[in-house]
């Protein structure tokens, strides 16, 4: 209505008022059904999908813990020393006192039987 009253000079014949006026509203709701709003359930979905993505992890980082334990010590050792302690595998050889190949392939093995471990959770 208040965009009729500021349009009200452009009415050029005053009989068809009721007409001009339809035409405005009608305009004015297509205008405001069209206009971009912001969907309030994407707020929410990513809300709760933090929660989820939390539980997931968490799942996750037990399942990680319970797949470990499966491991040898010296797997685990090996493991804890690469990310844990973030050596590379030359200082883990050194610190081991083994070539570094030998750190390699034992890293390598510790791996493959973490996820082994990993899967069967």
């Amino acid at each position: 209505m208040l965009r009729a009253w500021r349009r009200r000079c452009t009415l050029r014949e005053p009989d068809r008022r009721n007409q001009w006026l339809a035409a405005i509203v009608r305009n004015e709701a297509f205008r405001q059904h069209a206009r971009v709003r912001p969907d309030p359930t994407a707020a929410i979905e990513g809300y709760e999908g933090a929660e989820d993505a939390q539980v997931v992890a968490t799942v996750e980082r037990a399942d990680l813990r319970a797949a470990l334990k499966r491991l040898s010590d010296r797997d685990r050792e090996l493991l804890e020393m690469r990310y844990q302690e973030d050596l590379t595998q030359a200082e883990i050889a050194q610190k081991l006192g083994i070539p570094e190949g030998t750190a390699k392939v034992r890293l390598h093995r510790a791996r493959d039987k973490l996820r082994r471990a990993y899967v069967l959770q």
